[in-house]
């Protein structure tokens, strides 16, 4: 086999093997907490997320000078998660140990003074440690929260198998440097317009029809890759970016979905927004400068190693997305 065929199987089965749904937590491996300070040493843990597992222990999870509160003694419902009483308040040297093999939490701290603070703790062997200094201190800071939503916006895009596959298709569609830079560019401006407008609550966000309607969108790019190579020039060969900015806006909703699962700290929304856009946008481009990269080093100006690779490449992007929009069909009637 050549080292052309190697580079393209090796990408195909790093494609096949990624789950079909996206933007999940059994994906994105990254949960969403909130710890509510309800009086003095008193707080309350909720957990956003239904898919990972339910704290059977909580005294596991909390600081040895900390216990939980029976539910009829909490004085506040709590969903899937509970009510916790400690000796003195929280202070930085304390840690809540999350039993939980995932990538990474996001916790949305508001203090019984007003104030809020949000933070994302890495997991580590099994367990997510979520340090109170982070929450605190310095978190707090417009640096602190900038630097974590432009890593999980990064995170987001790198792990959003869908819309790096659309991005992929793009380039195989598109030839020449400025065409591709403007096609690009129309994606990103589009997604950063629906991505801004649905989370400031201009456009609604249903999540189960956004996601079909993104695999539905794959399948019709690939249905051109596979058209341009025979000869049949349409709209989306002569104006790719007037495409890439039509299903930018739809991209911009899926995007806007998992933000809306992550949240935003009220005190900094806008800064919060802004860089988890920039995040995606620094995902998108570092996956963009690796495909073309892999293309230079096998001798090649465009993304396919030789002609008859593009058809083949655009009918396995449309195999994979038609099984993906089949299988989110039914999320949309609630099945």
């Amino acid at each position: 086999m050549t080292r052309q065929g190697i580079a393209i199987g090796l990408l195909g089965v790093v494609v096949l093997a990624t789950p079909a749904v996206a933007h999940d937590v059994d994906v994105t491996s990254v949960a969403r907490i909130f710890l509510d300070e309800l009086g003095e040493a008193r707080y309350a843990l909720s957990i956003v997320d239904t898919q990972v597992p339910q704290i059977t222990d909580p005294r596991g999870v909390l600081p040895l000078r900390c216990e939980p509160v029976a539910p009829e003694d909490a004085e506040v419902e709590v969903t899937a998660g509970f009510v916790f009483q400690c000796e003195t308040s929280l202070t930085a040297d304390d840690v809540l140990t999350l039993p939980w093999a995932l990538a990474g939490v996001v916790v949305l701290a508001r203090w019984g003074d007003g104030s809020t603070a949000t933070a994302y703790f890495r997991g580590r062997g099994g367990t997510v440690p979520v340090q109170m200094a982070d929450l605190l201190g310095g978190f707090t800071s417009r640096l602190g929260v900038a630097a974590t939503y432009l890593r999980l916006g990064a995170e987001h895009i790198l792990l959003g198998v869908d819309h790096l596959l659309f991005v992929f298709g793009l380039l195989l569609l598109v030839q020449g440097f400025v065409p591709l830079v403007k096609t690009i560019t129309a994606f990103t401006l589009a997604h950063s317009i629906t991505l801004c407008a649905s989370v400031l609550g201009l456009i609604p966000v249903d999540r189960a029809p956004i996601e079909a309607a993104i695999a539905l969108s794959i399948i019709l790019l690939a249905r051109e890759i596979v058209m341009g190579q025979r000869g049949l020039v349409h709209l989306t060969h002569r104006k790719p970016w007037l495409v890439a900015f039509t299903f930018g806006l739809l991209h911009g909703l899926g995007f806007a979905g998992a933000l809306g699962d992550i949240g935003l700290p009220q005190s900094a929304i806008p800064l919060a927004l802004l860089f988890f856009n920039v995040g995606v946008e620094v995902g998108q481009l570092t996956f963009v400068l690796a495909l073309i990269v892999l293309a230079r080093a096998l001798g090649r100006r465009r993304l396919a190693a030789v002609p008859r690779w593009e058809p083949a490449l655009g009918y396995a992007l449309g195999a994979l997305a038609t099984f993906w929009f089949f299988g989110r069909l039914p999320a949309i009637w609630g099945a």
